[in-house]
């Protein structure tokens, strides 16, 4: 007789039950289709696990990835900060050169971009780029700004060092017209003023020493009005400087201008003598400020201390 099982299901209504009957092949039928289903549930829940897996691992290595890069912007944005304050360092140098106002405008700058190190988040959230963005923005605009700014301070140093230079030149030119050096180095031998030897007088130069045929040199710049005898002075060069001044080189044995030449300054001018009203060979030097004698002693050794206050 086959052996057989029988299961009965008694519903809680009525009166009809079913019957169901199987044999120990339909119970291992049963179990084989229920462990192929389990591992069938098994192993898509297992592809679906490792799946997910490499899917993390992509994103971790994308995350790494942009976090790199965001590294690199953020550390060429500082180097580029570094950049703007050093040029706006060199615009400030310029202007305390130029005597331009030294106040600059607050550069807005911008922090560093805050990396994130924590796992929670896969990738680096949307206010890492919009930190970079706008860091980067402003970067632009300062570098605008500064370069700009550095183009119109050079302009503007190269007028005002043009000018300055201008003002050297017409200063040099100034002082190269003053009286200002000893035409012989020779010392004093007769002070300006009234005097007894060799005659009383008022002596309206200075005798400085020099030997017969020295040369005499210009004591400022300027044209030369008369190369000429002249009474007592004997040959004498009269040398207007332009400016109120004139210089008189008197008792020469010879001059080297004429009329009319420009000489500058320390230039030869002529040679010591002892022609005119004369005692022995020497230089008689003279200067006439606005058509009056004054002390050359003064003018000696430099443009004196109170003509300089006066100059602009």
């Amino acid at each position: 007789m086959k052996r057989s099982y029988l299961i009965k299901i008694v519903p809680p209504w009525g009166y009809r039950v079913f019957r169901l009957e199987f044999t120990p092949k339909h119970g291992l039928f049963a179990l084989a289709l229920f462990a192929i289903a389990l591992s069938g549930v098994g192993g898509y829940y297992l592809y679906n696990l490792r799946h997910a897996e490499m899917r993390v691992g992509e994103l971790r290595n994308l995350t790494d990835d942009q976090r790199e890069r965001l590294k690199k912007i953020d550390d060429q944005a500082s180097a580029l900060d570094s950049e703007l304050r050093a040029l706006e360092k060199q615009n400030d140098q310029i202007r305390k050169l130029i005597g331009a106002d030294s106040k600059k405008k607050t550069r807005s700058g911008a922090a560093s971009v805050p990396m994130r190190d924590d796992r929670q988040s896969l990738l680096p959230t949307t206010g890492d780029f919009k930190q970079v963005a706008a860091r980067m923005e402003n970067l632009r605009t300062d570098s605008l700004r500064v370069r700009s700014d550095g183009d119109h301070l050079r302009t503007v140093a190269l007028r005002v060092l043009n000018m300055r230079r201008l003002e050297d030149l017409a200063r040099a030119r100034v002082l190269a017209a003053i009286p200002s050096l000893n035409p012989v180095d020779g010392q004093i031998a007769s002070t300006f003023g009234w005097r007894s030897n060799p005659w009383p007088e008022f002596h309206k130069g200075v005798d400085l020493e020099a030997g017969y045929g020295e040369p005499v040199r210009a004591a400022a710049a300027g044209t030369v009005v008369s190369a000429d005898w002249d009474g007592g002075y004997g040959i004498k060069v009269d040398v207007d400087h332009g400016n109120g001044y004139h210089t008189w080189y008197c008792h020469l044995s010879r001059a080297l201008v004429r009329p009319g030449q420009y000489v500058r300054k320390a230039q030869e001018i002529a040679a010591v003598g002892s022609t005119g009203a004369s005692t022995g060979a020497h230089l008689h030097f003279q200067i006439i400020l606005d058509g009056t004698a004054i002390d050359p002693q003064p003018y000696l050794n430099g443009v004196p201390a109170r003509v300089l206050a006066q100059l602009k």
